[in-house]
């Protein structure tokens, strides 16, 4: 028992001992390593502050040099301002010296101005003198003695005279007129347009017979619909590989013949399809008609219009005035007014612009109240025209005085336009004129949608909207029609009047 109590305490006193000597040797090793940091903060002190002043003598040797720089550089400064001084002090001292003979030179014109003053007073009292004993000696005022002397060269010359001034006055007529007729002949000759009457007929090659078969359809169904869409008539005969396309308005002309032309590229010939390609046609007709107002104007050189007023202008593309075509006719009397201008010495921009649109009142005529002129006139203000070409262009016709010498040189080129050899046939306006008064007596009536004269003014086809009217109403306007033509209008012949009410009824399943 005792030797194990022994051996406890032998085994504990060595743990202790072993514990204190470790404990020791860590506060050793703490001490070391203490010392070692301590040594490296020292060392790192140490190499901051040398750098800190390396920092600090480069910084004081730049700051040094700077201030060395700004000192010469001041002192360059003053140097120059010194200069500039004394420039300057010299520049006041000779302007002081400049303006001191300034004014002496000013003081030397006042004297020679009051010396020129004194001599003219004395020359006007000598003068003076003069005519007082002239007028003393004759006894005449200055006056009389004038009035006496006209009045004895005036007596012994009279007959030279009167002679003279006749002489005058005939040579000039001759001189005027013969300068008045060089230039109406230099400007039509200058001017070489052919002339071609338009045709109340278009012609539309089909490929075979088959395609005519189609266009007519069951029954003449496709034929019938075609010519109420697009208001002609088609002339379907024995002759082979062409279809004759007839109406006095050209622009439906057009639209037919290329919706025609269309239908037969497609093949598909039914109502339908009709209706749609002749609305395709008209708004590629449409196009045309812009097109052809920007040619005009570009090849008149007029390019300050309204582009409303050019598109308006592009519709006479497809309107003629006693055969001639209005557009043509226009561009023509444009180059005519403004060769014209530059020899009378006008404005020759006016001129042409009022010569250009004298007749775009025509386009709308159909449509609009009034003449053709006044309705021009509406149009030119409504889209801002200047005012000197509405000056021009409204005495065309001599309905308004002539303003401007602009106005007469546009009634001359209208003239000289219309009256050459060829240009117009009164007998085809009035053949038109009587159609588009038949479709406008008709159109008069509130139920009417739209009307075609057809067959040369021989048939007359109205469409009514089926909403404002019934059948037995409808057979009823037809005589109401017929009786109203025969009141109002002359015509040979008879007109036969077709009435047509169609209801269609559209649904889609889905």
């Amino acid at each position: 028992m005792s030797g194990t109590l022994i051996i406890i305490l032998v085994g504990v006193g060595v743990l202790l001992l072993g514990v204190l000597i470790g404990y020791y040797l860590r506060v050793i090793v703490a001490l070391g390593k203490r010392k070692s940091i301590e040594i490296d903060i020292k060392q790192m002190m140490v190499g901051a502050k040398e750098q800190a002043q390396k920092i600090l003598d480069e910084a004081k040797a730049k700051s040094e040099e700077r201030l060395s720089e700004l000192k010469n550089e001041e002192k360059k400064r003053e140097q120059e301002f010194k200069d500039t001084e004394k420039r300057l002090i010299k520049k006041d001292e000779l302007l002081d010296a400049r303006q001191v003979e300034i004014n002496k030179e000013v003081e030397n014109i006042k004297l020679k101005v009051e010396e020129i003053k004194k001599i003219q007073e004395k020359v006007s009292a000598i003068e003076e003198t003069k005519r007082t004993e002239l007028e003393r000696i004759a006894k005449l005022t200055k006056e009389e003695a004038k009035e006496e002397l006209l009045k004895e060269v005036e007596k012994k010359y009279e007959e030279d005279l009167l002679v003279r001034v006749q002489k005058m006055e005939n040579g000039n007529e001759e001189k005027l007129d013969r300068i008045a007729k060089d230039i109406l002949a230099t400007s039509i000759q200058r001017l070489a347009s052919s002339t071609a009457s338009d045709l109340m007929t278009t012609t539309v090659t089909i490929p075979n017979n088959e395609i005519k078969g189609k266009i007519i359809g069951k029954e003449g169904r496709n034929i019938r619909a075609f010519e109420r869409a697009s208001g002609v008539e088609l002339i379907v005969d024995d002759t082979p590989g062409s279809i004759v396309i007839s109406s006095f308005d050209p622009v439906r002309r057009q639209v037919a013949r290329v919706a025609l032309e269309n239908l037969i590229l497609d093949g598909r010939i039914q109502p339908a399809k009709i209706e749609e390609l002749v609305e395709k046609a008209k708004e590629e007709i449409n196009k045309i008609i812009k097109e052809k107002g920007e040619q005009a104007v570009y090849e008149c050189g007029i390019f300050n219009f309204d582009p409303r007023i050019i598109a308006i202008l592009g519709r006479l593309y497809f309107r003629t005035s006693y055969g001639q075509n209005v557009l043509q006719h226009s561009i023509e009397m444009a180059h005519i007014a403004g060769m014209l201008a530059e020899e009378l010495g006008a404005d020759v921009a006016i001129a042409k612009a009022g010569a250009l649109v004298h007749d775009i009142g025509k386009a709308l005529d159909h449509e609009v109240q009034g003449t053709h002129i006044e309705i021009g006139i509406r149009i030119l203000q409504k889209f801002g025209a200047d005012e000197k070409i509405i000056t021009a262009m409204k005495s065309h016709h001599e309905d308004y005085p002539y303003e401007t010498v602009e106005a007469i040189i546009v009634q001359t080129a209208d003239a000289i336009s219309g009256g050459r050899p060829g240009a117009r046939r009164d007998s085809v306006e009035n053949y038109l004129k009587r159609l588009q008064e038949l479709e406008s007596l008709v159109n008069s009536f509130p139920v009417v949608e739209k009307s075609y004269a057809l067959q040369a003014g021989r048939e007359i086809r109205i469409f009514v909207t089926p909403e404002k009217i019934s059948d037995l109403e409808t057979k009823l306007l037809a005589r109401d029609i017929a009786l109203k033509i025969e009141q109002e209008l002359k015509y040979p012949g008879e007109i036969k009047v077709t009435m047509i009410r169609e209801t269609r009824v559209i649904e889609y399943a889905r």
